[in-house]
């Protein structure tokens, strides 16, 4: 099987944490060069001195932030002028909880300008190279609520589902040029996420956190939370030669949670 990314440069959003450091490592692992990218310098330096590095490898990272498209635009551009980019990760921090009824029109166009809008700011960026190389990769991480809307994430469920048909669409464009667009759909994950989501479902139900908790595993036929790694290594596979043939796909990481097929 191959999974070679030697040569290969990848741009991985939300790199500080969770799951966006876990596809760094895990892309590092396979012999990409990996720029992270998120709002907080000393996470990212944290971050990249602990990536895997061999020959040729070049690691690095952007500080930028998602809701500041027009100064996101101008450093991936940067960024893509010094170091053609050819896979692209687009990961972001979820929305705040709540209920869709409830929630202010600025809640909805936040979460659009963070998400999608974000995300095509970076395709537009780094196609241009893709399209010069016949190949690329772009794997955007969203949620299972494309599939089964949760509850107490009306934004959330809006805005990912938006996302994931923009990346279908994307997908059938792209194919042809050698340029594969999947989604990967994690299920519960021990991230920062999981906390903000406990934490609202203590709020809204009374419950402590660890009754909340032990509610969700026991959702999970797996029954545990997935690690980052576990989701990570999804991704990079994704990323990888080995996985020339698979687009357009929402590929969900959930422990088998979901109910649907």
């Amino acid at each position: 099987m191959d999974l070679d990314l030697s040569g290969k440069h990848a741009l991985v959003c939300g790199g500080s944490a969770g799951i966006g450091r876990a596809t760094a490592h895990e892309l590092a692992l396979l012999g990409a060069s990996v720029t992270v990218s998120s709002r907080s310098v000393d996470a990212l330096q944290t971050v990249v001195s602990a990536l895997p590095t061999g020959t040729g490898q070049r690691h690095g990272w952007i500080v930028a932030d998602a809701g500041k498209t027009d100064a996101l635009r101008e450093q991936v551009k940067a960024l893509v002028d010094d170091r053609p980019v050819q896979i692209l990760v687009n990961n972001s921090g979820g929305p705040p909880g709540g209920a869709a009824h409830a929630a202010q029109l600025a809640d909805f166009l936040d979460a659009f300008n963070q998400h999608l809008i974000a995300n095509q700011v970076m395709v537009q960026a780094v196609l241009p190279a893709m399209r010069a190389a016949g190949w690329g990769r772009i794997v955007n991480v969203i949620s299972t609520s494309v599939k089964e809307p949760i509850a107490g994430l009306g934004v959330s469920n809006t805005v990912r589902g938006a996302v994931a048909s923009w990346a279908k669409t994307l997908s059938r464009e792209l194919a042809g040029e050698g340029i594969t667009v999947n989604n990967v759909l994690p299920g519960y994950t021990e991230t920062g996420r999981i906390e903000q989501i406990v934490n609202s479902r203590v709020r809204n139900t009374g419950q402590s956190p660890e009754d909340i908790r032990a509610a969700m595993r026991a959702d999970v036929p797996a029954g545990r939370f997935a690690t980052p790694a576990e989701t990570g290594g999804v991704i990079a596979f994704l990323c990888s030669p080995a996985a020339a043939y698979i687009n357009g796909v929402s590929l969900a990481v959930d422990g088998g949670r979901m109910h649907s097929i």
